[in-house]
């Protein structure tokens, strides 16, 4: 729903890409997929920065280009943001990287797909090929959530692609918004003879998933993410004993290796070479995130890394208007602005 209807509209391009590199992947998703890119009235995309959207859990990218009641999707605040020249403007492609297991963490898995290949070696080329747009030093990333975390591991590790990113309550300080949920996962699986199969069977057969059931999903994507077993159903291994759900150090250890807060050190020097870092999270937020993001934010200013870093009186739910803040950040960053 336009809140300015005084600025022009940009374009939406609703592309699909056939990956090479999702093929075989072992949860059998579709390896067609949707990558929606919104060019800005008044361009055709060549020598624009590029943004990429990395959503949410049980999210897809295309879902932020859809119509939304009392609001702004994506292309909207877009529309708005550089219309109103709060911004500078930019091409921003929104690919779809929903699974199986219900979400994504944007990193190549044996279980999950090699995400990060799909995001750097496929999708970037098809974009940028298209419409000549992003290129080296031009290349942004942005997400909420497991889209924020996203952002925040490919900034640590790929800095060699992206120039700038901007992590919205992304995923980091795994003890604290993983582990709280792995009685509940074990309860739900319990409802299944303690079978991943099973629960997948029923979960994807029930017309309307319950919250507990969707909870439970997003531990499973979690652990087929940062310590998949590809012999496993789903190549899902939980880090805790399944009927004690005592930790197991050794497999939780493995977890731990894709802590944003945790590896942040190994990552300083190529964090250093962005062109701009945005880290943000609410005070309430009901997953823990904010004491992450403290971590990180006291971790980066140890190291010496440039950063903004802000918190707001918000939890996690429903918090798009903070890309108000982070967009605009990303655009002038890219632009030399």
């Amino acid at each position: 729903m336009r809140k300015d209807r005084t600025v022009p509209a940009g374009t939406v391009h609703r592309l699909t890409l056939d990956s090479a590199v999702l093929r075989g992947n072992l949860l059998d998703d579709p390896t067609e997929r949707a990558v929606h890119v919104y060019i800005p009235d008044g361009h055709d995309g060549a020598e624009l920065p590029l943004l990429v959207d990395l959503v949410g859990f049980t999210g897809g990218g295309p879902s932020h280009t859809n119509w939304k009641s009392f609001g702004e999707n994506a292309p909207e605040r877009l529309d708005r943001l550089i219309g109103t020249g709060a911004m500078p403007p930019v091409a921003v492609a929104f690919p779809d990287c929903f699974t199986r297991l219900g979400g994504n963490q944007y990193i190549n898995s044996a279980a999950m797909g090699r995400w990060e290949d799909f995001l750097i070696g496929e999708m970037l080329p098809f974009v940028e090929g298209r419409f000549g747009c992003g290129g080296e030093g031009r290349r942004g990333v942005f997400g909420k959530s497991s889209g924020g975390y996203g952002s925040i591991i490919h900034a640590m590790r790929r800095a060699d692609t992206w120039s700038a990113a901007a992590c919205h309550s992304g995923d980091m300080a795994f003890e604290l918004c993983y582990l709280p949920d792995m009685p509940g996962t074990l309860r739900a699986l319990a409802r299944h003879d303690g079978s991943v199969a099973k629960f997948m069977e029923a979960l994807e057969a029930n017309p309307k998933p319950s919250g507990d059931d969707t909870h439970a999903l997003m531990s499973l994507a979690m652990a087929a993410t940062y310590d998949p077993d590809p012999s496993a159903p789903f190549g899902v291994r939980l880090p805790v004993d399944l009927e004690t759900c005592e930790l197991q150090e050794d497999r939780w250890a493995a977890w731990l290796e894709w802590d944003p807060a945790r590896i942040v050190d190994a990552h300083a020097g190529n964090l250093k070479t962005l062109k701009g870092l945005y880290i943000d999270c609410g005070t309430t937020d009901q997953y823990n995130l904010l004491y992450g993001a403290r971590r990180l934010h006291r971790a980066l200013d140890r190291l010496g890394v440039a950063h903004r870093y802000e918190e707001f009186p918000d939890n996690h739910s429903g918090i798009d208007y903070r890309m108000d803040e982070s967009l605009p950040f990303l655009a002038k960053a890219l632009s030399g602005g």
